[in-house]
């Protein structure tokens, strides 16, 4: 297992090195003088001159890249041309509150989604199974800034159940985890339904089912734990671009998180802020997906035998 686990990081970072040379190249493709919107057009060219030179942007490009993956290395994102503060700082200062968003959203997710997909794969074909996945379609063709809208304009603003903007305890979390969740819950319905049909209908089933084992024991300890591999796929997923920033979500409702951070830094046109966020989402999303390969391995043993044997 360790060395599976191994082999999986390793493979890893290649993807890690070309999202690292893509961000680095980001400063490149936005167009303006990243100097210029740092100081301002009334500075004098003797300062702006100053100013590339301790910035290194001077240098050759491969120069500039050296110095770029040092700084990575030793975990400096950079300094914020507006705040003056380290982008690092910054980014672990608002990743709580992201984390938090997306833990919320994803657990309404998979209690919603998972729930009501195995309910439904119980009666196939049924009213309820119909119903479901009528729920689960909309769900999926809802996009997130009209329900964050429609969310806050109506429990928010109306009925005034909930504070429709801000930050602070329970209250506040509850209308962007449900807009964040709600994509990913109609997903996860339609995705553990059809792998709940496909699971119930082996051998292994049958036979569990022979021995007169109560059913709820054969659809949640024999069924469910083999159907997860797909439902294990779309939580990492959804799970790591939560984590690397829900824009939507945290701009709408005033969420001060990653999304939202990185938002402000596009409108002030904070390249230093952008690419760092860029970078450190990127990675948050390879991390993830990572964790779901290796939990491969865990939950399906034979996934973990092929790999090994095809890297070999």
């Amino acid at each position: 297992m360790i060395q599976y686990i191994f082999k999986r990081i390793w493979q890893s970072v290649p993807v890690i090195l070309g999202v690292i040379i893509i961000t680095f190249i980001l400063m490149y493709i936005i167009p303006g003088d990243p100097v210029v919107s740092m100081v301002g057009e009334r500075f004098d060219e003797a300062r702006i001159q100053e100013l590339r030179e301790d910035l290194h942007l001077n240098d050759p490009l491969w120069k500039q890249f050296a110095v770029y993956l040092s700084q990575i290395v030793r975990g400096d994102l950079g300094t914020s041309f507006i705040t003056g503060r380290s982008v690092t700082s910054d980014l672990m200062d608002k990743l709580p509150n992201t984390a938090l968003l997306a833990a919320s959203a994803m657990f309404i997710a998979v209690l919603i989604g998972v729930g009501i997909g195995i309910v439904s794969s119980l009666r196939p074909n049924s009213l309820l199974d119909r119903g479901i996945m009528i729920f689960a379609l909309a769900g999926i063709s809802t996009p997130v800034f009209w329900l964050g809208l429609m969310l806050a304009l109506f429990i928010g603003v109306y009925l005034q159940w909930l504070p429709p903007t801000g930050f602070g305890g329970v209250e506040y979390l509850i209308l962007p985890a449900i807009t964040l969740g709600a994509r990913s819950a109609a997903y996860l319905a339609r995705i553990t339904r059809a792998s709940m049909l496909d699971v119930m209908n082996k051998d292994f089933i049958r036979t569990a089912r022979s021995k007169r084992i109560p059913e709820w024991k054969v659809v949640l300890k024999h069924a469910l734990p083999n159907a997860l591999i797909p439902v294990i796929t779309v939580i990492g997923t959804d799970f790591g671009s939560y984590l690397s920033g829900a824009v939507l979500t945290e701009s709408i409702f005033g969420w001060p998180g990653i999304g939202r951070f990185a938002l402000d830094a596009i409108l002030k046109r904070d390249f230093p802020v952008i690419q760092g966020t860029v970078l450190f989402m990127a990675l948050m999303f390879i991390m993830a997906n990572m964790i779901v390969d290796i939990l491969y391995g865990v939950i399906d043993p034979r996934i973990r035998m092929e790999r090994n044997a095809s890297a070999d």
